[in-house]
């Protein structure tokens, strides 16, 4: 239906509801103004919530524990969440509120042209109506004098009293008022054909045209509306796939919470390696008194004690070496751990603890070194380029950066072996630990329950002594340097049955033996290979005369038999 045959004396009308579309397209645009600000500061306040509550951390301070790893996780995919937010207020910016804009200002200057447009051919048929009326009544007014001048004639040519000369003025007067009637009619005439013409094109060519023009520009705002309305949405809906992974992701950090990992993570943590208190022994402080055979008093000393006493085992005192002596500044169970300054060689930590500081610290500087080997390649690479094609470059302008290089190596091989050293000390008293209760266990278990090296229990008696424990091992001490911490092993080799051989073994160092359990060897001597290396850095290994003993791993070069288990060769 068109504006310009329906509504052509609608022009004031048409006039305010253009104005109306377009204020309405102003309040759209403002709506959507407020909702992607909306949206941004959402997005603003989620990433200020995220960076409040994760916080930059140290690695060594970083924690483990899957609760706190999945609530990081959360965090991250709520921050994703908040990118997408913004993503979804950057779509509304861009390709709605600035359309919007743009195409408001246009539709404002579109309105005007067209407007004025009416304006004008509303001004022009005025002016042609002004004219057209202007004749009309100087058409009247001639006709009314040229009534009056006839009436003046007609008196006078019939009043007898009248001379000639007034008759002849009146009758002269008379056909000029005629003439000029008859000129103003047809001015007039003239006036309202061209009214008429005028009145006609605009109507039904001006009018028309313009409210056509007025009535496309309506229809376009309507269908740009319904655009943008489709663009609104879009915005939103083209982040859903991402923020529904964003979604399955903390579903999915919530799945990885486990308690037991956590409970682990605990005891590795806060494991000080050291051995839970011996029981008090009795002290007797009778023994001095004397007793008559026939005194009745019965002794209050327990049986255990008073058989130790007739062994002639010290009861009266407490012996120093006790392992509750020992211990008795480590018993932190129920009391506040006493805090020591921190020391690079992290003695001020419990064992355990101390070797895990030790081993990450050691793991830090090995990168480290690979690094400035790599480095030290790469210069020296650019150097032999330089050295064949000197005009990429002078090579001893490389020489001072290379030396920099080696002096960082020498160092941190120099951290490195210090580290090692002190691990190895760690490790060494770790196992003499394990010796003592290894041998506490031995002693106070029944023989229905004895405990094999794999874990598993044997009934055999037999078979108690065959196996070496893994904590009685230290890590073997350099070439020619014997680990002067290395504690005594087990008698493990009194027995009459034989373990298997399963290897080999070449000697590429000599090594003393110097300590009990440990077994002397020469340079190039070959051994029998009886048990692995247990990961702590000895290998179990039996002399062609039958001599039983640990060496150290690195000091031997180890073939395994096929049919064994694990059969692997070190070197």
């Amino acid at each position: 239906m068109s504006w310009g045959t329906e509504l052509w004396d609608q022009f004031d009308n048409l006039d305010k509801h253009t104005q109306w579309g377009i204020d309405f397209l102003e309040r759209y645009s403002k709506f959507v103004k407020e909702r992607l600000d909306i949206e941004q500061t959402y997005a603003k306040q989620l990433r200020n919530l995220v960076k409040k509550y994760c916080p930059k951390r140290s690695k060594e301070e970083e924690p483990r524990f899957t609760t706190c790893l999945s609530f990081y996780s959360v965090m991250n995919e709520l921050n994703d969440y908040a990118g997408q937010r913004e993503v979804v207020a950057e779509e509304m910016a861009h390709k709605v509120y600035g359309e919007l804009m743009k195409y408001s200002q246009d539709l404002k200057a579109e309105r005007k042209h067209h407007l004025q447009e009416g304006r004008k051919a509303q001004q022009h048929l005025d002016q042609c109506w002004k004219l057209m009326d202007n004749s009309k009544r100087k058409f009247e007014r001639e006709c009314k004098e040229a009534e009056k001048s006839q009436i003046t004639y007609d008196r006078l040519d019939n009043d007898i009293n009248a001379t000639k000369s007034e008759v002849e003025k009146a009758k002269a007067q008379f056909y000029l008022r005629t003439h000029m009637a008859d000129e103003s009619k047809n001015e007039y005439a003239a006036q309202l054909q061209n009214f008429n013409a005028e009145q006609w094109k605009h109507f039904n060519n001006a009018i028309p045209h313009i409210f056509k023009n007025l009535q496309d520009m309506d229809e376009r705002r309507t269908v740009k509306l319904g655009e943008t309305y489709r663009s609104f949405a879009e915005a939103e809906r083209r982040v859903i796939p991402i923020v529904s992974k964003c979604l399955e992701g903390m579903v999915s950090a919530a799945k990885a919470v486990d308690m037991r990992r956590d409970s682990v993570i605990v005891v590795e943590s806060f494991k000080s390696g050291f051995e839970p208190p011996a029981d008090f022994p009795f002290e007797d402080f009778s023994q001095n008194l004397s007793r008559t055979g026939s005194d009745g008093t019965i002794s209050n000393t327990p049986k255990g004690d008073r058989d130790r006493d007739r062994d002639g085992a010290p009861g009266s005192r407490t012996d120093p070496k006790h392992p509750m002596s020992r211990t008795k500044n480590k018993l932190w169970l129920f009391g506040k751990k006493p805090k020591a300054p921190s020391l690079e060689d992290f003695s001020h930590l419990p064992p355990e603890q101390r070797r895990k500081r030790l081993q990450q610290r050691i793991d830090e500087l090995s990168k480290e070194l690979q690094k400035e080997i790599d480095q030290r390649d790469a210069l020296n690479k650019m150097k032999d380029v330089y050295e064949k094609n000197p005009q990429m470059g002078d090579p001893t302008s490389l020489q001072p950066k290379i030396s920099e290089t080696i002096c960082n190596m020498e160092k941190l091989r120099s951290e490195i072996h210090k580290n090692e050293t002190w691990l190895s000390e760690v490790e060494g008293k770790q196992s003499s630990r394990g010796d003592r209760r290894h041998s506490a266990d031995n002693h106070h278990h029944t023989p229905q329950g004895r405990e094999s090296p794999e874990g598993s229990y044997t009934d055999d008696t037999s078979q108690e002594h065959h196996a070496p424990q893994q904590q009685q091992r230290t890590s073997p001490p350099k070439p020619g340097q014997p680990n002067p911490d290395l504690h005594e092993f087990d008698d493990e080799f009194d027995d009459d049955d034989p373990l298997p051989v399963i290897g080999h073994c070449k000697a590429l160092y000599s090594f003393d033996g110097q300590n009990e359990g440990t077994l002397v060897m020469a340079e190039d001597e070959v051994l029998y290979i009886i048990e692995e290396d247990k990961g702590d850095g000895w290998t179990r290994a039996r002399k062609q005369g039958g001599e039983e003993g640990y060496v150290p791993t690195s000091y031997v070069e180890i073939t395994m038999e096929k049919n064994s288990k694990g059969a692997v060769t070190y070197i």
